[in-house]
C-alpha cells in the first residue's frame, strides 16, 4: 500500500481545483516518455503563480516549470512535487509601430517568428523551425541559423517563485547572463514575458526566409520523440557535437527503447512507448565515448527532471 506523502496533501489542499493530482508528464514534452507529476497547475496569471509559489514554500515541495517541454526529459519514476505549465499564462504576441515585440512567456516560438514576419520584421525568422515558448527561449539562450534570443531581446518579466512575496519584476538583458544556450535564470524564475527589438524588413524575402529554414530542417533533422539537439556544440561554428559523434559511427547506436537518430548524430530518438532511462543512458553512452576518442566532453542541452543525483554524462 502506497503512503500518502503529506507535502502533496497539504499542497493539494492549498490550491484546490488549481491542480489535479498524479498527471502524466510524458504529453507535455517532445520526447513523450517519463512518469507523472504528483501535481500539476495549469497556471493562466501571475494570481495563480503566486499561489502555486505559496503552496510549494508551505508544503516544502519542489516546483517544476514547463512550457512547450522540447529540452525535458522526465524520468520514468516520475516527479514528485507541482508542476506548474505557463502555455495558458499568456502566449499572446504584441507589436507597436516601432519594431518592439512583446511576446508572453507562454508564445510559441514559430508563431512569434510568423507573426513578426507578417508585421513587416526581420530578425526573428530562425525561430520558426524551434518548437518552444518564449521563456524557455530565453532560459536557454534558444538559437539557430546564425542567431538567438539574446540578438534581439531588450528585456524580460520575471516572476520568481522562491521570493517570500513573488511579484513581476523586469530585468534588462544585460542582467541575464545569456552565454550560448544557456543562461543566469535559474528553475524558480518564471518568464512571463518578452520583449524583442526587430528591425523592419521586407515581408516577401522574410517569408522566403521562414520557408528555407523549414525546409532545412526537414530535410537535415528527424521528427518523431526527440528534443532536438542533445548537446551543446563545443566550439560554436567550428565543431559540431553531431561531427564528433558522426567520427565514432554512433549513428544508429541503440540501448532498449532509445536511439541516436540516423538523420542526425545531435538527435537521440524515443521509440513510441520507450523509457526515459533508456534515452538518458544513451546520452550518457555518447557523451563517455566522445569524450574518451577525443578528449571534448559535451554539454548537454536537456533538462533532467526526477533523476535524483544522476547527470547526463
Amino acid at each position: 500500500m502506497t503512503v500518502a506523502d503529506p507535502r502533496v496533501e497539504l499542497a493539494s489542499e492549498l490550491l484546490g481545483a488549481l491542480v489535479a493530482r498524479d498527471v502524466p508528464l510524458a504529453p507535455l514534452t517532445t520526447y513523450r516518455v517519463g512518469g507523472h507529476a504528483s501535481l500539476l497547475a495549469s497556471a493562466r496569471s501571475v494570481a495563480d503563480l503566486v499561489r502555486v509559489a505559496d503552496a510549494a514554500r508551505r508544503s516544502g515541495l519542489p516546483v517544476l516549470v514547463v512550457g512547450r517541454g522540447s529540452n525535458l526529459l522526465v524520468a520514468d519514476g516520475g516527479f514528485v512535487g507541482i508542476v506548474v505549465t505557463i502555455t495558458e499564462l499568456d502566449s499572446d504576441v504584441r507589436v507597436t509601430a516601432d519594431g518592439l515585440v512583446e511576446a508572453g512567456g507562454g508564445a510559441f516560438l514559430p508563431v512569434v517568428a510568423r507573426r513578426t514576419v507578417a508585421a513587416g520584421l526581420t530578425g526573428f525568422e530562425w525561430a520558426v523551425g524551434v518548437p518552444g515558448s518564449v521563456g524557455g527561449a530565453v532560459r536557454m539562450n534558444a538559437g539557430g541559423h546564425g542567431s538567438d534570443m539574446a540578438a534581439s531581446l531588450v528585456d524580460v518579466d520575471v516572476v520568481d517563485l522562491h521570493d517570500p512575496e513573488p511579484a513581476v519584476r523586469r530585468l534588462p538583458v544585460d542582467r541575464l547572463g545569456l552565454r550560448f544556450r544557456g543562461s543566469a535564470l535559474r528553475d524558480h524564475q518564471v518568464v512571463v514575458a518578452a520583449r524583442l527589438r526587430l528591425a523592419p524588413g521586407d515581408r516577401s524575402a522574410s517569408e522566403a526566409q521562414l520557408a528555407e529554414v523549414v525546409r532545412w530542417r526537414r530535410e537535415h533533422q528527424p521528427g518523431g520523440q526527440n528534443c532536438g539537439s542533445v548537446f551543446v556544440n563545443p566550439i560554436p561554428g567550428e565543431l559540431a557535437a553531431a561531427e564528433l559523434i558522426d567520427r565514432l559511427g554512433l549513428r544508429g547506436m541503440r540501448i532498449g527503447t532509445a536511439r541516436v537518430s540516423e538523420k542526425h548524430a545531435n538527435f537521440v530518438q524515443a521509440d513510441e512507448g520507450g523509457r526515459a532511462d533508456d534515452v538518458l543512458a544513451v546520452i550518457r553512452e555518447v557523451r563517455e565515448r566522445v569524450e574518451a576518442a577525443t578528449g571534448v566532453r559535451l554539454r548537454t542541452e536537456v533538462r533532467l527532471v526526477g533523476f535524483g543525483d544522476q547527470e547526463a554524462g
